[in-house]
């Protein structure tokens, strides 16, 4: 598949990421490196654009590891501390460039200056804090990021919004409960899915393996990956055997072009 967007999987893993701390269970104790996930995130890349959706605990990791040098924004998909916690991170980069654009709903800023009051407190300042440039995401309100559309698709993770985003012919949906049929309109045929797939055992915010499979076919994709994987859902390489030919299981520093 060839295409003028780069997706990096900077991150597949789920909250706690594989290994979990002090976890013997045989998934966290496997020697694949497929079966080590960091906090999900995915990095866009095109011409000279970098953009990060989410900027978890594992930021800074995964820059160092990619060797990225520029960033031009951040998306987020929610305020959970799994997609938020690296935000701090961002300091090289407005050393280098100034303010950093951040993309969220106004929901997520908010948490975010909670959170984060230093960065987001001009009066009281610290100083060596990063700034960041507000755009507040509104449903049904594509925006432009570099010289491309993006897309907000407005699910529910249990009952938190979280929004997820199409760039061109590639969709990223992550902590996904449930979808309207007006968003999965938005994504339908789209080259490339990508979404959430937690564990093969239900579970009450995120799909499981089995509702991950039949939102694919609402949405045909001509190629779908999941992600938001945890050590519950199995060993990569006995669940990728399995899946249809067209899905397959995301893993870290998995890159694609779309």
């Amino acid at each position: 598949m060839k295409g003028d967007l780069r997706v990096v999987f900077l991150g597949t893993g789920t909250s706690q990421g594989i290994p979990i701390i002090g976890s013997t269970h045989p998934v966290c104790l496997s020697d694949d490196p497929k079966d080590k996930r960091l906090r999900v995130s995915v990095l866009l890349s095109w011409k000279d654009y970098n953009f990060v959706i989410d900027c978890g605990p594992d930021f800074r990791q995964q820059m160092l590891r990619h060797n990225i040098n520029k960033i031009d924004g951040i998306l987020y998909t929610h305020e959970h501390s799994d997609h938020t916690a690296g935000l701090d991170d961002i300091r090289p980069f407005f050393f280098k460039q100034g303010d950093i654009p951040i993309y969220a709903h106004k929901r997520v800023v908010k948490s975010l200056k909670k959170r984060f009051d230093y960065i987001f407190d001009e009066k009281n300042k610290y100083p060596g804090a990063p700034s960041v440039q507000i755009n507040r995401v509104k449903n049904n309100r594509p925006f432009s990021i570099g010289d491309k559309e993006a897309i907000p698709i407005n699910v529910l993770h249990n009952r938190l919004q979280v929004f997820g985003y199409r760039v061109g012919d590639f969709t990223y949906l992550t902590d996904v409960k449930s979808v309207k049929e007006k968003e999965i309109e938005k994504i339908k045929e789209c080259s490339v899915l990508v979404v959430n797939a937690l564990r093969v055992e239900p579970h009450q915010s995120h799909f499981n393996l089995e509702e991950a499979l039949d939102f694919v076919k609402k949405v045909n994709p001509e190629k779908a990956y999941f992600t938001h994987i945890s050590h519950l859902l199995g060993f990569h390489e006995e669940v990728e055997k399995n899946l249809p030919e067209n899905v397959h299981l995301a893993f870290d520093n998995l890159i694609i072009t779309v």
